[in-house]
């Protein structure tokens, strides 16, 4: 295993080993430049190349007695999981994974020297290593403390974090009658498990439906159709019934529904143009529970008390920042889950013991600053 490159900049890097065959193995005896190809079927056979150099070391060590040993060096286990996610043998080649065969974040390895580690995203910013779920409380009369911190692999969603946070706080006593918490961490699922499960009621905005109906507000979005669930049907504006109801499972795990109207109703029906493209209309909803909840929580979102309400969330912002930009909280400073975990923990014990200190000598909460530009603006 190479120490000085990661093995993806090694996979894709211009540089390659000479080797000198000697028996069944190939010992490496240094390194020569060959550059880097700049047509892409080069680049494949030049990585393919090096997948075919990898498994014939994983191959030698696997097959000569002599060499078994070196399957326990973790070094070589790495060496094989990563081969395993990076490429497919077909007719005994390597040949390196398309985007849609290689495995999701969460279980994609990204660093030879933190296996733990893998890769997320947030817009436009890409790292490696893992994130931090803070939860806070934010009482008027009270300090605002972090009661919960969550460590988690970078590829994870937030959603799937929520439950294991309730459970957290359950477990402390810690629980609140409402949880402000961002989009991410709130889908339709989560608002019906938090309720059913922990008596939590989720304060979140909603995602949109990303439909093009939804999006552009001229067409008939899955809000307008009538669903009724006992039978099985549901009915469209044009006052169609579906014609098929299919139970599925969706690419994030959530248990929907798919209905499907006729073609034949959908092709003479004078509203074809605001409510579907294609020949006949499809709508997929979450499951009973799951769909009712999320109604619920889109109609909700719409009173500007629930905004006002919402607002005491920004509080987390600060708590972020400060973590960031007065403890480092942005870089881990070991290797694996564990041990980050404890460095936000650290972090955040110190932050509860600074707010408690600042409540004690009454000193008021930081009001957000406003910049010069938005200043003159106002």
């Amino acid at each position: 295993m190479l120490h000085s490159l990661s093995w993806q900049k090694w996979l894709r890097s211009g540089y390659a080993p000479l080797l000198q065959t000697s028996g069944m193995s190939d010992t490496p005896i240094g390194w020569r430049s060959i550059g880097f190809p700049k047509s892409p079927p080069s680049r494949t056979a030049l990585v393919e190349t090096r997948g075919a150099d990898g498994y014939a070391l994983l191959d030698a060590i696997y097959s000569t007695p002599q060499l078994n040993w070196l399957a326990h060096v973790p070094a070589v286990e790495i060496l094989r999981r990563v081969w395993v996610q990076q490429f497919e043998r077909i007719e005994g080649k390597p040949r390196f994974r398309a985007n849609d065969t290689i495995p999701p974040p969460p279980k994609m390895s990204c660093s030879p020297y933190d296996i733990e580690a893998t890769s997320g995203r947030k817009l436009s910013t890409w790292w490696v290593g893992y994130k931090v779920h803070l939860t806070e409380s934010c009482d008027e009369d009270a300090p605002r403390l972090i009661t919960h911190v969550q460590t988690s692999r970078a590829g994870n969603g937030d959603v799937d974090v929520t439950p294991v946070i309730h459970h957290a706080l359950q477990e402390k006593d810690l629980l609140p009658t409402e949880h402000l918490t961002d989009t991410n961490y709130a889908e339709a699922k989560q608002f019906v498990q938090s309720r059913d499960e922990y008596g939590i009621e989720l304060i979140a905005p909603t995602r949109a439906d990303h439909k093009w109906q939804g999006k552009e507000q001229q067409g008939f979005d899955a809000s307008s159709f009538q669903i009724d669930w006992q039978a099985q049907k549901a009915r469209c504006p044009a006052g169609k019934e579906s014609l098929s109801w299919t139970p599925a499972i969706d690419r994030y795990d959530n248990q929907v529904i798919k209905i499907k109207f006729s073609m034949k109703d959908c092709k003479q029906c004078p509203l074809k143009a605001h409510c579907t493209k294609a020949p006949r209309r499809t709508i997929t909803v979450r499951i009973q529970h799951h769909h009712e909840a999320l109604q619920q929580a889109r109609t909700r979102q719409k009173d500007a008390a629930f905004w006002q309400k919402y607002q005491a969330r920004s509080g987390i912002e600060g708590t972020i920042s400060q973590g960031v930009r007065a403890f480092g909280m942005r870089r881990s400073r070991y290797r694996g889950m564990e041990k980050t975990h404890l460095q936000h923990l650290i972090i955040a014990t110190v932050i509860n013991l600074v707010r408690v200190l600042a409540w004690w000598d009454g000193r008021p909460l930081a009001k957000t600053r406003t910049s010069k530009f938005a200043a003159l603006a106002a």
